[in-house]
């Protein structure tokens, strides 16, 4: 545990990882919430530190989430493997080069990922929200998400973080023409897979803050399980409105801080 933190910081950094958990679970993308908190709230944490601190907060939502999912959803088990086996990889090489990012590249580079997001979903009313078609996946479909999905949003994850799980949701769903509760659920199995890569990459390099990490993994915990079983609930119209209210405001939120209070 840093030594010169207050309890107030730890106190919204636990709020933020509930929230964090909460956004994950529906539609991925909780760290772009947590990510800026930890920077935030450990200015003279080392980055490689901030980066393993959140991914060791981070798993214990998806997984939460992935369970839940599993359970009261039909997924193709076997797919989401395969890509998931790629985006461990991916998301090892990824953690590897992490040690050289510095924070102060962090927030345009995440505001730019945003960015695209959300023009994407903006030209794209109806993307995600109609049922898939029936019958077998081709397999160069396959490849293009063990491609794309894995070794490619793995990697980001390894190395960046934010938002890998809104971005498998998104790459699922193109892809592999899934509905978003679907693609959200396929991702979580995944963005499981790319944790434990990057986090085990982490940990070999000793770039992990442990007692923080699992205090805000308790709360993470709990708004993963909660996020999950709305999404299920209210469905993909629902999930799609929760991805572009994320990421509208998180993208204002950078965009001032970048701007006008950096």
């Amino acid at each position: 545990m840093p030594p010169d933190i207050s309890l107030f910081t730890l106190a919204l950094l636990c709020l933020a990882a509930l929230a964090a958990g909460w956004i994950d679970a529906v539609v991925g993308g909780g760290g772009l919430l947590l990510l800026p908190a930890l920077l935030v709230g450990l200015p003279h944490v080392p980055t490689a530190f901030v980066l393993g601190t959140n991914k060791s907060t981070a798993i214990v939502g998806t997984t939460a989430a992935a369970v839940t999912y599993v359970r009261k959803t039909p997924i193709d088990l076997g797919t989401a493997l395969r890509i998931g086996a790629a985006a461990v990889a991916g998301s090892l090489g990824g953690a590897f080069f992490a040690a050289g990012i510095n924070s102060e590249v962090l927030r345009p580079l995440i505001m730019a990922v945003l960015l695209g997001v959300l023009v994407f979903l903006l030209v794209r009313p109806a993307f995600g929200t109609a049922p898939p078609p029936s019958g077998p996946v081709p397999r160069r479909r396959i490849l293009a998400a063990i491609l794309v999905a894995g070794l490619g949003i793995g990697f980001y994850d390894g190395l960046i973080g934010p938002g890998t799980g809104a971005f498998l949701v998104i790459a699922l769903a193109a892809v592999l023409h899934m509905d978003l509760v679907t693609s959200s659920a396929t991702a979580k199995v995944i963005n499981v897979c790319t944790n434990i890569g990057a986090l085990t990459m982490f940990a070999f390099q000793g770039t992990v803050l442990w007692q923080l990490g699992a205090l805000l993994a308790a709360f993470n915990l709990v708004g993963g399980m909660v996020g999950a079983r709305m999404a299920l609930k209210r469905g993909a119209g629902f999930v799609r409105g929760v991805l572009v209210v994320v990421v509208v405001v998180l993208l204002c939120k950078l965009a001032y801080d970048q701007w006008f209070a950096g």
